[in-house]
Parts: C-alpha cells; sequence; structure tokens
C-alpha cells in the first residue's frame, strides 16, 4: 500500500508543479500586460497634459497680453491727462498774465514765499 500511495504522490507532485508553473507562466504573461497597458497610460497622461499645458500656457499669453496692452492704453491716456491740465494750466496762466498781470504777479511772490518758508522747516 505505500506503493500506491508513493506513487500517488508523486504523480500528484507533479501535477501541481505543472499547475504551478501553468499559474506562474499566467500571472507573468498578466504582468507584462499591465505593464504595457501602463506604460500606454503613462504616454497618453502625458500627450493629455502637454496638449492642455499648451492650451493653458496660450490662455495666459493671451491674458499677459491683453493686460500689457490695457496698461499700454491706460499710460497712453494717462500722459495725454497730463499734457491737457499741463496745456490748460499753461493757457490759464497766459491768460490771467494777460488780463490781471499785478496780480498774477503778486500771487506768484505769495507763493514763491510760502514755498520757500515750507522748505525751511
Amino acid at each position: 500500500m505505500s506503493d500506491q500511495y508513493g506513487s500517488k504522490s508523486s504523480n500528484g507532485g507533479k501535477d501541481k508543479n505543472a499547475r504551478a508553473a501553468a499559474t506562474t507562466t499566467d500571472i507573468q504573461e498578466d504582468l507584462e500586460a499591465l505593464q504595457q497597458d501602463v506604460v500606454k497610460l503613462t504616454q497618453q497622461i502625458a500627450d493629455i497634459v502637454a496638449t492642455k499645458g499648451t492650451e493653458v500656457w496660450r490662455r495666459a499669453r493671451a491674458n499677459v497680453d491683453d493686460m500689457i496692452g490695457e496698461a499700454g492704453a491706460k499710460g497712453r491716456d494717462a500722459t495725454n491727462a497730463v499734457r491737457d491740465v499741463t496745456d490748460t494750466l499753461a493757457d490759464a496762466l497766459d491768460e490771467s498774465i494777460a488780463r490781471r498781470p499785478y496780480t498774477t504777479l503778486a500771487l506768484a511772490l505769495g507763493l514763491g514765499f510760502l514755498f520757500g518758508a515750507a522748505w525751511r522747516r
């Protein structure tokens, strides 16, 4: 009887080894397929990020260009406003000198005195 059990156990061992080898092969194939899938997924994610990154960069650049353009326009508007005020002040002084030369001179002397007194302190 021990021969029977011995021969059965050796056949059983061979079957187990064969099944383990087949399972190992299946696992290796599954792992290789998984690895290939991960590589493909990584490439797809990289492509998506590159595409979205390019779009975001374009939007950000357009926004910056718009802000620079607006800042330039506001700067030009401010420069024009300063010129207008300067021209208006110069015209007002010219008109004041032409209409009331002594009053304008007295006003200029008074302002000069005030600035001088404030400057000394």
